[in-house]
């Protein structure tokens, strides 16, 4: 069953009529926000309306007050710059303009950058017990979300470990090129960074009011080589989908499957729309077949067409992420990429999503909104995107997993049960990732000779220089394992790709189907368990979806 069911031109003639009625603003004394100026020059993401050509929308562009600095015609956007206060206003009531969205800086510096979530980054580190040995890696021991899944050596390995043809995008801040068990795997000439690292999000907090960090980027140019990973989220990812089976450290679900590094989060784990929709667009061009998008669109948590807490500004701006990424995301799957997002980490029922006290999430103008049930997360809701629930070690929804039916399509591990049940406990009822050295050392995760100083922290010294892993938790572990099954059904089903020669192509539907079709069918829990509420029946439900993706019988 389909996570979500929208049709693309009903939520198009909803936008129009909602960016409509911003145009013709409140009426004076009702009580609504206030419009946002903008006092300086700001890059927007301005979107065309449906079936405009390039040409006729970046001269719509300029007309309304805009600098062109790039278009995209395949997916209909142009990136521009403008000083006008209201450029927004002019965009909205062009008849060739769908909407603008402010990209990358929107307000004053953060307060805080936002580095994965609270749920990714956990620091408390009690003594845990060593797990059972398995498997042909090191550390297959510690792996139980792919003894879960049964990516193990008499598993899926022993059958199908994916195709070096077969090309799976991590959309991410990065993957780390150096990594013992990520660097047999990665292309590094099909990569791409679609980032520049800002100073004042990503080195630091602004203390001489400057309006940039206090530590400058690590290159010159701010844009980071292709294969560094500053925050070490997408590198986690990376290896969870695709660490090679080598002898070194842990391996992956598709161990055997080619990894492309698009990345388009920040340092500080910020994805803004531009670097997004330019990641979607590129990964549809070049062939990929399956991405991995864990993450959700900032600075807005959820997207609200008309929230009342929210100015005339910000309501453009939330409906222009939401028709911007379904329109990257449907060019995407018209070009064979099946796209697998994280479902959250808010403990929230999506369908009825209730507050949102985070967004937005940057600039320190974050407040308490009560949510509509048409309020979306991005790229979770999404239509076109699979998206992935956690459960941990006892197979219970993760405590923090977001759920919700007919929203939910399959669940996977991530980190953690609802009530801890398993047996297991701290660091090892996480998932275990690869782990930047040089990340691991800022950190200071390491002590003088290289040995871990928290129980979060791995190293594996078989074979070659010291690599290092760490436990991490959340939606986010749990869409790459989705994204590496489904990487595996590519490779078993899919056929030569006529506009990329070498690779293989399956029809993103047909792979979607199968990945919920080979998922383990998991029952709602009892109304005792004291869980989120469940709805549905055991082959679909709000909390695992089709169920708990299988490597197993996806290869059996």
């Amino acid at each position: 069953m389909p996570a979500t069911v929208r049709t693309l031109a009903g939520a198009a003639s909803a936008l129009l009529v909602a960016l409509a009625a911003i145009v013709a603003g409140p009426v004076p004394g009702a009580g609504a926000a206030a419009p946002t100026a903008v006092a300086r020059a700001q890059s927007w993401v301005v979107l065309y309306r449906p079936g405009v050509a390039d040409a006729a929308g970046r001269r719509a562009v300029v007309q309304a007050g805009g600098t062109v600095l790039r278009s995209d015609p395949a997916v209909g956007y142009a990136v521009a710059r403008s000083g006008a206060a209201d450029f927004w206003r002019r965009v909205a009531a062009s008849s060739q303009l769908l909407g603008a969205a402010r990209d990358q800086s929107i307000g004053t510096l953060p307060g805080a950058a936002r580095a994965g979530t609270a749920v990714e980054h956990r620091r408390a580190a009690p003594v845990v017990p060593a797990l059972r040995a398995t498997g042909t890696e090191p550390l297959a021991g510690r792996q139980w979300d792919m003894q879960q899944i049964g990516a193990t050596a008499t598993g899926s390995y022993a059958r199908q470990r994916g195709s070096r043809q077969v090309l799976v995008g991590i959309v991410d801040t990065g993957v780390d090129r150096t990594h013992p068990d990520l660097a047999p795997v990665l292309d590094e000439s099909l990569s791409r960074n679609f980032t520049r690292d800002l100073r004042d999000v990503d080195n630091g907090v602004d203390r001489n009011g400057d309006g940039l960090g206090d530590e400058p980027c690590e290159v010159p140019s701010c844009v980071d080589p292709v294969g560094e990973d500053d925050n070490g989220h997408g590198t986690h990812v990376a290896s969870t989908i695709g660490a090679a089976l080598n002898g070194r450290g842990i391996a992956g679900v598709a161990p055997g499957v080619t990894l492309v590094d698009l990345r388009a989060g920040q340092d500080s784990g910020l994805f803004f729309l531009q670097p997004t929709l330019q990641a979607l667009s590129y990964a549809a061009d070049i062939g990929v077949d399956v991405l991995n998008l864990s993450f959700y669109v900032d600075p807005w948590l959820f997207n609200c067409a008309a929230n009342p807490k929210d100015s005339p500004l910000e309501r453009s701006e939330q409906q222009t992420i939401v028709a911007a990424v379904q329109r990257a995301v449907t060019y995407a799957r018209s070009r064979g990429v099946l796209p697998v997002a994280a479902a959250g980490n808010e403990s929230t029922d999506l369908g009825h999503p209730g507050q949102d006290y985070l967004s937005p999430d940057y600039g320190g103008r974050s407040r308490a909104r009560t949510l509509a049930d048409s309020c979306l997360s991005v790229p979770a809701e999404t239509d076109g995107v699979v998206a992935v629930s956690a459960v941990g070690p006892a197979q219970q929804l993760a405590y923090y997993s977001n759920f919700g039916l007919g929203e939910v399509d399959v669940a996977a591990p991530g980190g953690q049960d609802s009530d801890e049940v398993s047996g297991l406990g701290g660091a090892t009822a996480e998932v275990l990732g690869a782990y930047p050295a040089v990340l691991a050392k800022k950190n200071g995760d390491l002590g003088p000779g290289g040995q871990p100083t928290s129980n979060y922290v791995v190293r594996d010294c078989t074979g070659g220089p010291c690599a290092y892993y760490r436990y991490l938790q959340g939606t986010s572990m749990a869409a790459p394992h989705a994204a590496g099954v489904a990487a595996l059904l590519v490779s078993r089903y899919g056929a030569a790709d006529p506009q990329h020669p070498g690779g293989l192509r399956l029809d993103p539907a047909r792979t979607q189907s199968l990945l919920q079709g080979t998922a383990r069918p998991h029952a709602c829990p009892s109304a005792s368990s004291g869980g989120p509420v469940c709805q549905g029946t055991t082959a679909y439900n709000g909390h695992y979806g089709s169920g708990i993706v299988s490597a197993s019988a996806a290869t059996s």
